[in-house]
């Protein structure tokens, strides 16, 4: 995995502005890990794929993520910062490799008398998902997609045929066995005490930088190549310390 430099990054920007946030994910891994397949990034398990942002945005933009989080009791504005790193488990060694085969993610699962087979979803089910029309037939479609086998005392029954209980506990312990993939922080609001939980999700966060960034770096190619005369290239070949020094020569 390498930091993406900047060009490529207002390329990411530009390409992603029309895309959804599962298809904004694979894009910016693509630029990231370029001896990886598409297809082996979109079958990720969105905790495996969530731990790639996590370590290019690391590289990227450093190592502190800081927020702010509204107390839903107080409406307090608090502010927050954490480590990318601390979200990596001992696999950390495979975010470095050049090239990206999915984990398997297949795994068995047992409620009384039911027994089930199923799988992470991953950035491609994401992305097959936002296509149905309506709750129904999105909770119909990954019940036929994650669910690889279901038995109820042995014998084969579809899916759909779960009680709603048992679903849930599927549901649950498909986050437990996918944690990155929905992953929250412990939020204590020093005004009031009251005690919640932060859904932290990685490719907003990372999106909502990347724009602001590429903004940040257009206005500084629009300003040094009007006063110097130099290409968008030549500008954005230039470090940003650099960048800097020059704004700083003609007072920005």
């Amino acid at each position: 995995m390498r930091a993406i430099s900047a060009s490529d990054l207002l390329e990411i920007w530009e390409l992603g502005r029309s895309k959804t946030p599962p298809q904004r994910a694979l894009a910016i891994l693509e630029f990231a890990l370029p001896h990886a397949s598409v297809l082996n990034l979109s079958q990720l398990s969105i905790g495996q794929r969530d731990m790639y942002l996590l370590r290019l945005r690391e590289l990227t933009f450093g190592y502190q993520l800081k927020g702010l989080a509204d107390c839903p009791e107080c409406h307090e504005r608090l502010e927050f910062a954490l480590a990318a790193r601390d979200f990596y488990d001992p696999i950390i060694a495979r975010v470095d490799s050049e090239t990206i085969e999915p984990v398997s993610s297949e795994a068995s699962f047992h409620v009384d008398a039911y027994e089930m087979r199923y799988r992470l979803l991953t950035s491609a089910d994401l992305i097959a998902l936002s296509e149905q029309r309506d709750v129904t037939t999105a909770r119909q479609f990954l019940l036929e997609t994650c669910l690889v086998s279901v038995c109820k005392d042995g014998l084969p029954i579809k899916g759909s045929d779960l009680p709603s209980d048992v679903l849930n506990t599927l549901v649950e312990e498909m986050g437990q066995a996918d944690p990155l993939a929905n992953l929250t922080l412990l939020a204590n609001c020093p005004a009031c005490g009251h005690i919640w939980h932060i859904l932290f999700d990685i490719v907003s966060y990372l999106w909502n930088e990347i724009n602001a960034w590429s903004l940040r770096l257009m206005r500084e190619v629009h300003i040094l190549a009007s006063a110097y005369g130099w290409s968008e290239t030549d500008i954005l070949s230039m470090s940003a310390w650099r960048r800097q020094q020059y704004l700083e020569m003609i007072g920005i």
